[in-house]
């Protein structure tokens, strides 16, 4: 298993079935469609993954699921937040039985959350398990606040902590931040990708988004790290609106897994409830919104010309 972090990291969705069982079958066909789309690697069991709505049992099976599939192809980083401490470490050490090549860990709700809890939660984890940590920096799934100097901390303290998932805004401002505390942190952006080319100008390593188009973030990405930073801005600019669309909050996990299902990546589009459904004006939207930015077919790869925007 390859196991260098870093780039374009997919957070695969999960498929259900039409009676919100898991669709293992349409999670393998998932796997191989990002990794068609050249995904450097995947993240699983993330907020997008809708892990919070799945048993310990079920999140298990879709790690077993995702590994077999990928099968060494690329690295993957698995989801193991969780408000239980010993559950928590055992679904790291499942991972690391498993083959992943890390871990994303956001800490969990407190009554009286401190810096020092929170750096308890990962030197914990990191004396039971020895694999990498990714660090989730997202607030509204915890209501915990990192500071930029907590997080250096950690990075500092804990060798295998040396990897960041950045979702608290401003996020350039705060990846500025945590660069002056310490070298070395590998910091990624996520928020859909919308932040994407200014994360990478603050010296961000990449993201890690559920964004349905893959392989545009993936050309932003090659553009920008080979020096062709004119490139990688008329890239971005021109698929923003695709990109701008899909993040809405409330509802940006249905219209996530409804790009994927025109892409032909797995059959049902319904997230499990709890959920926000779409309308009907929503769906018309993204029909507009593929004619804006030039997708006529969405289950085609987007092939891009050498020197130019599009193919």
């Amino acid at each position: 298993m390859t196991s260098s972090i870093s780039g374009i990291f997919n957070i695969l969705a999960t498929p259900f079935s039409p009676d919100d069982s898991l669709d293992l079958a349409g999670l393998r066909r998932l796997v191989d469609f990002q990794l068609e789309l050249g995904a450097h690697g995947l993240t699983i069991l993330g907020v997008l993954g809708e892990a919070a709505k799945l048993s310990v049992n079920e999140r298990r099976e879709v790690m077993d699921t995702v590994m077999d599939t990928v099968n060494g192809r690329v690295p993957v980083v698995v989801g193991a937040s969780h408000q239980d401490d010993a559950t928590r470490l055992a679904l790291c050490r499942a991972a690391e039985d498993a083959g992943a090549a890390g871990v994303m860990v956001a800490p969990p709700r407190m009554e009286t959350p401190s810096d020092e809890a929170v750096y308890a939660i990962y030197s914990n984890l990191a004396q039971g398990c020895d694999l990498a940590i990714v660090v989730q920096d997202f607030p509204p799934v915890n209501d915990i606040f990192m500071s930029a100097q907590l997080i250096a901390g950690i990075a500092r303290g804990i060798p295998a902590a040396r990897y960041l998932k950045l979702e608290d805004p401003p996020l350039m401002q705060k990846i500025s931040d945590i660069r002056a505390e310490v070298d070395g942190l590998e910091i990624f952006g996520g928020l859909g990708g919308m932040f994407l080319l200014e994360e990478l100008g603050r010296g961000a390593s990449g993201t890690m988004t559920g964004f349905a188009f893959t392989e545009i973030l993936i050309a932003v990405y090659d553009a920008w790290s080979s020096g062709q930073r004119e490139r990688a801005q008329a890239l971005f600019d021109h698929y923003l609106p695709l990109i701008r669309f899909e993040n809405q909050p409330v509802i940006n996990l249905s219209i996530r897994k409804e790009l994927l299902r025109r892409r032909g990546a797995f059959d049902c589009a319904r997230p499990r409830p709890p959920c926000a459904a779409i309308d009907e004006g929503t769906l018309q939207e993204i029909d507009w919104v593929f004619e804006r930015v030039g997708i006529g077919d969405p289950t085609r790869k987007i092939e891009f010309e050498t020197t130019g925007v599009l193919a």
